[in-house]
């Protein structure tokens, strides 16, 4: 009888330290005991539209549906051939590419992605299984439009999106969100207990960009730079449209491009944007930068003149203008008006080599523009003692020198602006739910005095009228424009190869008050290396549509 009570003293012990146990586990701690019926899962907030100023969409988010069919449904030889003709048929998908994929044993394989209608279309037929997963994904209406602009979604090593190049790269945070997520207790079923601890923390959507560029003026830059690639046969090029004052960006397009829709198909390098991102020697549009220089130093007078002789000497090097034609004394503005490389050395000698150098650091040359786009790069500047100088003389005509188009817009709009050099920028506000963040004008410094930049104005007004070739027939009537050319040789291997060169012209309108200023950069024209017979007609081209888009009436009489 003792022995039975102490075995029922064992079994009742043991069962009241199980109960206590399973007391513990349960009831006082159940989420630590049983970390595995604890699930957590990821909301993703939707991401933040990109819109052009006047709010035309350029990147939104698309449903999309990823097509499914279950092999272990479909593994008799004569019903998976109609699966795979119905298929090729109706979407176009390769046989071949599907019976490579196939698995019996598998219960998930991925077809293709299509939008609602084709979903909607496929789910009439009833004879076919077909199933559907439902992703979000980026769309750019516009497709390549604005993609330098824009940038892209890609994944990363971790499978998530995440924005690269231009606006989506640059504001990804912005854009992207917070995501929120659930908590939620599960049984061994993985199905919800009812009674069990459900946390929901909601997403917060990505806020919305919209830009300062103008999607009309997107298609006319970009038409008319197609237009002159082909017409010059050139390999690359850029046209830049910008508002002087403050340096909004109204438009921007670099090709070749590519199609954010489908980036996976590019290489790498076309990603880029070249207006940030790629370093050239300006040319001849330099000139007007070290004329304001040496106009604001008092180093020169408006009404002074330089000898244009003969060529220039500086050791082993000779120096001559464009045509091997010399004027003897001109005045500075026929400096500019003929692009006397010759001239621009004397006005250099005048401003002086200190003098010179600091207006390039002043200008910006040496460091970013700052504007609100990824993968910007700066120019170069070696270090003062480092110069030479043959590199003093040819800086004063754009040569030896490389900067970005951004870098030379923004140091060319300081001289026509009364002087102030601006942050460019390409984000006109971003927009969180109901509240708007503006994104304001930001002034670096203040380069050039009033009166400085109104003499430049004239002179660069001077060089369209009286320029060595007659652009009367091209340039629109009425208007009053001023500008420069542009065409640098490009250095290959140590040395300049005199027929390949970057043709450009930047110019501006109305004269006396700017706004709009425009660059046109053509890389390597093959049927002329002149920005005079190549840039500058694709330059009038933009101004006449402008004035149409615009509405933008003549110039009244002086």
């Amino acid at each position: 009888m003792k022995k039975l009570n102490f075995i029922f003293f064992i079994f009742l012990l043991f069962f009241f330290l199980i109960i206590v146990r399973l007391f513990t586990l349960q009831v006082l701690n159940p989420i630590k005991s049983f970390p595995e019926y604890l699930k957590t899962y990821k909301l993703n907030p939707e991401r933040g539209r990109i819109y052009d100023r006047n709010g035309d969409i350029l990147a939104t988010n698309e449903l999309t549906y990823q097509l499914i069919i279950d092999p272990k449904k479909i593994v008799q030889e004569n019903l998976k051939k109609k699966y795979f003709d119905f298929l090729e048929k109706n979407l176009s998908i390769d046989p071949t590419s599907l019976e490579a994929k196939f698995n019996p044993q598998s219960q998930w394989l991925p077809v293709k992605k299509v939008g609602l209608e084709q979903k909607k279309s496929l789910e009439k037929n009833s004879f076919f299984n077909f199933y559907f997963e439902e992703n979000q994904e980026r769309f750019y209406p516009e497709s390549s439009l604005s993609a330098h602009l824009t940038g892209f979604v890609g994944k990363n090593d971790k499978g998530e999106s995440v924005g690269y190049f231009g606006v989506e790269g640059y504001y990804n945070k912005e854009l992207t969100g917070i995501p929120g997520i659930i908590k939620t207790e599960r049984n061994i079923f993985n199905l919800p207990i009812i009674i069990g601890n459900q946390e929901i923390l909601s997403p917060k959507n990505g806020r919305d960009i919209y830009l300062t560029i103008d999607k009309g003026i997107q298609k006319i830059i970009k038409e008319k730079l197609q237009s002159s690639l082909e017409k010059y046969q050139a390999k690359a090029g850029c046209i830049i449209v910008a508002n002087p004052n403050g340096l909004e960006i109204l438009g921007l397009i670099c090709l070749p491009d590519y199609n954010p829709n489908e980036y996976y198909q590019y290489n790498n390098e076309v990603f880029k944007n070249p207006a940030i991102s790629q370093l050239y020697e300006p040319g001849s549009i330099f000139k007007p930068l070290i004329v304001a220089a040496a106009l604001e130093s008092k180093k020169i007078k408006p009404t002074d003149t330089v000898d244009e002789d003969k060529p220039y000497q500086i050791g082993e090097y000779q120096i001559k203008t464009w045509n091997n034609q010399y004027e003897g004394k001109i005045p500075i503005t026929r400096v500019l008006e003929k692009s006397s490389n010759v001239g621009m050395i004397k006005i250099g000698k005048k401003l002086g080599e200190r003098n010179l150098y600091q207006y390039l650091i002043k200008y910006g040359f040496d460091e970013v523009t700052g504007i609100d786009l990824q993968e910007e790069i700066s120019g170069s500047i070696k270090p003062f003692n480092q110069w030479y100088p043959i590199d003093f003389a040819t800086v004063t005509f754009g040569q030896g020198i490389a900067v970005t188009p951004m870098q030379m817009i923004i140091a060319f709009a300081s001289i026509i602006n009364g002087g102030y050099l601006y942050q460019p920028r390409v984000v006109k506000e971003i927009v969180d739910g109901k509240k708007s963040y503006p994104i304001k004008s930001h002034l670096k410094r203040k380069i050039l005095s009033e009166k400085t930049s109104e003499i430049i104005k004239k002179m660069l007004y001077s060089t369209v009228e009286n320029a060595e070739v007659n652009w009367q027939k091209i340039k629109p009537p009425g208007y009053q424009i001023g500008g420069k050319t542009g065409t640098a040789q490009i250095p290959i291997a140590g040395h300049y190869d005199p027929y390949k060169t970057v043709a450009s012209f930047i110019g501006f309108f109305p004269v006396m008050q700017p706004k709009y200023l425009i660059l046109v950069i053509l890389k390597e024209p093959s049927t002329s290396i002149w920005g005079s017979e190549t840039a500058a007609p694709t330059f009038f081209e933009v101004v006449k549509e402008l004035i149409v888009y615009y509405n933008i009436p003549p110039d009244k009489p002086n």
